[in-house]
């Protein structure tokens, strides 16, 4: 008897990359293993779309898209707005990096500690749902960096598997003046890392991937900095879109 195939859940996903000495880095999650998706695996930040994700409340609290990311609205398509919101709150849920704007028009800084407290603090209700984003914008009078955060392509998730998601994968620079961290639920240990040396403990058995993860990773060692990569994803105008294939008989 075949099993049934199982609902796609919208996701989003975010890669965060900073400069290096050698190369540049992405900020990476370790699962727990106790986690029903991905369990003990390395991660980058992301989750699935919510609901409230979609609200037009939010046009007034984030700057962007901007007219060069026209190629990348149409290709993630009419509910760009609620992947390009679960991209940012799932990315600050579990690390702790915020993509947004402070009041002065740059990129919020926690250089100071209670500022970063602060912020903190918002993860945990966030996550719960007590508190939602746009609480957070109203709160801190901040603006989603929407126009920093890039489309990358989509994936998938085969009919065979238990949970499906069909994620958008974006890239963005990593805010100067905040560090990451994992929250201590989901996720146990954080790591920013070359990509090849991601892929080399990978080989080594020492930094479990998903397959989709891994692949992500290739592609990222075609660039050589992380203002190549930028300046490439920010010019796309077409996309990779990975869909499952046919379903073979009795799976």
């Amino acid at each position: 008897m075949s099993n049934p195939v199982q609902p796609i859940r919208p996701a989003a996903t975010v890669i965060i990359a900073r400069e290096a000495k050698i190369e540049f880095e992405i900020f990476m999650l370790k699962r727990t293993s106790s986690a029903s998706f991905a369990s003990g695996m390395f991660v980058f930040p992301g989750g699935r779309v919510d609901h409230d994700d979609h609200l037009h409340k939010y046009d007034v609290h984030r700057i962007g898209p901007s007219a060069a990311q026209d190629s990348q609205i149409d290709s993630v398509g009419y509910e760009w707005r609620g992947f390009w919101i679960a991209a940012i709150r799932e990315t600050f849920e579990e690390s702790g990096l915020l993509l947004a704007y402070d009041q002065q028009g740059g990129i919020i800084s926690f250089e100071e500690a209670e500022v970063e407290r602060r912020f903190a603090s918002y993860r945990q209700p966030l996550h719960d749902g007590d508190i939602s984003l746009l609480d957070v914008c109203e709160a801190e009078e901040i603006k989603l960096a929407v126009d920093q955060i890039h489309f990358y392509n989509r994936f998938i998730t085969p009919v065979c598997r238990t949970r499906r998601f069909d994620t958008r994968f974006f890239i963005a620079a990593a805010p100067e003046a905040q560090r990451g961290i994992h929250d201590e639920q989901e996720t146990v240990d954080s790591i920013w890392i070359n990509p090849t040396e991601a892929l080399r403990r990978n080989d080594k058995k020492e930094f479990d991937l998903m397959r989709v993860t891994r692949m992500q990773l290739e592609w990222l060692t075609k660039y050589a900095n992380k203002a190549e990569l930028l300046e490439t994803v920010s010019n796309r105008k077409e996309f990779l879109v990975r869909r499952p294939g046919p379903v073979a008989p009795g799976v």
